[in-house]
């Protein structure tokens, strides 16, 4: 009867060391989820951090450069700098003769935002997405390129026929495209080649 008794007695000591063990290794398995997701959030968060630092260094570099011409070309102006979608933003606002950078529809602004992109690149050895904007004419511009696509695409979604827009910079098209996206029934996409290169807007289906 003793030895029935003690058997009884270690096979409960048994199942009951097991079911410790058993919650001790799923409170690891836990512990050790919990410590991959936190270090999971931890290097998404250093990820964010260290390109943030990366568009705060273009910035800064795309700022010297800038100032340096404008000192070459005794021209006033204030830049200011700014991280806004992935990308460096760099503004130059103050100077009555900053319109002469700006040129005829943008064209000095661009051939100048390349250069700039350029002089970054060469400093970092990663090529540079920051987006220049001088006398405010890529704010004024943005707005006047939405009001124009939302207007085409309404139109065309009214009568059916396809529209051919003038051509446009990069920068230009993109507004127009996402302008376009926000009425139903009618797409857009680009045709040709730079600097020629346009935006048509048509039905879909």
């Amino acid at each position: 009867m003793s030895e029935t008794v003690d058997t009884i007695d270690a096979d409960q000591d048994e199942e009951t060391t097991a079911g410790a063990d058993s919650s001790a290794d799923a409170a690891a398995g836990d512990a050790a989820s919990g410590d991959a997701a936190g270090a999971g959030a931890g290097d998404a968060a250093e990820e964010k951090q260290g390109g943030d630092d990366l568009l705060v260094q273009e910035g800064d570099i795309a700022g010297d450069y800038l100032e340096r011409l404008l000192d070459l070309l005794d021209y006033d102006g204030d830049i200011d700098l700014d991280v806004e979608a992935g990308r460096a933003i760099i503004s130059i606002d103050g100077g009555e003769d900053l319109e002469k950078l700006v040129g005829p529809r943008g064209t000095v602004l661009e051939a100048l935002q390349e250069l700039t992109r350029l002089a970054v690149q060469q400093e970092t050895g990663s090529r540079s997405r920051l987006m220049l904007d001088i006398a405010g004419w890529r704010a004024d511009r943005r707005e006047e390129l939405r009001e124009l696509g939302r207007s085409t695409a309404e139109s065309v979604l009214s009568n059916g026929e396809r529209v051919r827009l003038q051509p446009m910079s990069p920068f230009e098209r993109k507004v127009v495209h996402d302008a376009v996206a926000t009425v139903d029934g009618v797409t857009s996409e680009s045709e040709g080649e730079d600097p020629k290169r346009r935006v048509v807007i048509f039905p879909e289906g």
